[in-house]
């Protein structure tokens, strides 16, 4: 797409791009970052194994870390002759037949396993990195496995392809590093015993910084401002291009687009102008009342960058400028609730389940829960009101169905589907200030329901 010629759409333009493509620009963490460089940089360069999870809640930069670190270590020579990257993601990649596939496409070993016949997976997977020994050297290119959504190959059979990897990288039969992404922070707790064991316990968590406003306003300036022509010198003189047919590997996605802010040509005056008014809206209180406000209902970066992308959006030739009043209007969207939004919409008896479910996760501590455990609790409310008395059983299972498809409950991972429904273990996929905003906002809920409600233990 053509970069447009009038100053207020090639703003428009660069500042979506920014939002959209900026995949190596990490911010904060340091010390997180330092530490996974060090983790790929070893086993690239002193042929070490290892293994590690990377661990924070979705949206707050885990991806963009690790995009960051490669970015870094890829222009250097050293690094990328003698590393091999195999990306696999637990949602394309849904069988450990598929990974496999993959990573011998991404390790251009087709041709070696062509015809062959493997009795096993983990002879399949001893071969591969067999053929990557190096002839004289007697040694074997490193090889990063990164495995995002690394949760979801906890439910791959028997975990045989995180068996093996971890086995590999604990007994030091060729060098690699196997790094898992997950936003479970329990994720450990998902790995079989025997898988556990070959595991480093090496965890790397990046958890956001719940009081610090003053970071939040400073990213809403670094996003909104234009780069001025220093600063594209200094980009300039510290920029390593990263080989070509790196970003051209298709198996590898993390690095496909890469954001470079020569690319955009402004007027100088038109740059000091816009800078100049994005500090004036960095500096006005009630911009900084809106950023205070959802920032304390949401510290994540990813969703703060969506909310610029649409305030960028709105910009034309006849709106060029981002506004107080723009950023108030989308702010008020942006902090809305989509499920309290919901919770609005159920029926009375739905809204009681919930509040049983609730007293329940309260009770103990956020234990999985089946129907007859709220239907227990619901009944022992029901028996001393007015209002819910002589609801028929097949009724309040159908309320419970209905909660569970609009996914406000969730079945337990590996639950059996054998066990009869009315047994079947739940969790809560609601916080208990969710349920309580929306028993606010319920029209016509009774007083003694709002009561039942307010009680911590039933």
């Amino acid at each position: 797409m053509p970069v447009p010629q009038n100053e207020s759409d090639r703003t428009r333009y660069f500042l979506k791009n920014r939002l959209l493509s900026d995949v190596t620009s990490f911010r904060g963490y340091d010390i997180e970052w330092k530490h996974i460089r060090d983790l790929l940089f070893r086993t690239a360069e002193n042929g070490e194994s290892n293994s590690a999870l990377l661990l924070g809640p979705r949206g707050c930069g885990k991806t963009t870390l690790v995009t960051s670190v490669l970015a870094d270590l890829l222009p250097e020579k050293e690094f990328y002759k003698n590393t091999l990257i195999v990306y696999l993601n637990g949602l394309i990649h849904t069988d450990d037949r598929l990974a496999l596939k993959s990573a011998t496409s991404q390790m251009n070993l087709e041709n070696a396993v062509d015809g062959k016949v493997f009795g096993s997976f983990a002879e399949n997977l001893a071969f591969l990195l067999e053929c990557l020994k190096a002839g004289d050297k007697k040694k074997s290119k490193s090889v990063i496995f990164l495995l995002e959504e690394f949760d979801l190959f906890c439910s791959h059979h028997n975990q045989t392809l995180l068996y093996n990897l971890f086995d590999v990288a604990q007994s030091a039969q060729a060098p690699i590093c196997v790094l898992g992404i997950s936003a479970r922070l329990d994720v450990i707790e998902l790995l079989e015993k025997r898988v556990k064991s070959r595991f480093s316990h090496r965890q790397i968590f990046l958890l956001p910084k719940e009081n610090d406003i003053d970071e939040r306003i400073m990213l809403f300036k670094t996003l909104l401002k234009l780069t001025t022509a220093k600063e594209i010198s200094e980009h300039n003189k510290n920029y390593k291009p990263i080989p070509l047919e790196v970003l051209q590997n298709r198996e590898l996605p993390l690095l496909r687009r890469i954001f470079n802010p020569n690319d955009y040509n402004f007027n100088s005056k038109w740059v000091s102008q816009w800078n100049k008014h994005i500090d004036l809206l960095a500096s006005s209180r009630s911009v900084i009342a809106v950023l205070q406000n959802m920032y304390e209902y949401d510290v994540i970066e990813g969703p703060f960058k969506s909310f610029l992308f649409e305030l960028v959006s709105q910009l034309d030739e006849t709106n060029p400028w981002i506004t107080v009043d723009s950023i108030q209007s989308l702010g008020q969207h942006f902090e809305s609730d989509d499920k309290v939004s919901l919770l609005c919409g159920l029926s009375v008896l739905e809204l009681c389940l919930l509040i049983a479910m609730k007293h329940h996760s309260e009770i103990y501590d956020r234990d999985p829960f089946n129907f007859e455990m709220v239907l227990t609790r619901y009944n022992k409310f029901a028996n001393s009101s007015s209002t819910m008395q002589g609801i028929e059983r097949s009724v309040i299972l159908k309320a419970y169905e209905h909660i569970k498809n609009l996914e406000l409950i969730a079945p337990l991972t590996g639950a059996t589907s054998k066990v009869q429904k009315e047994y079947q273990l739940h969790r809560l996929l609601l916080t208990y200030g969710q349920i309580n905003q929306g028993l606010q906002k319920s029209q016509n809920l009774p007083t003694e329901i709002s009561q039942w409600a307010q009680r911590s233990f039933v």
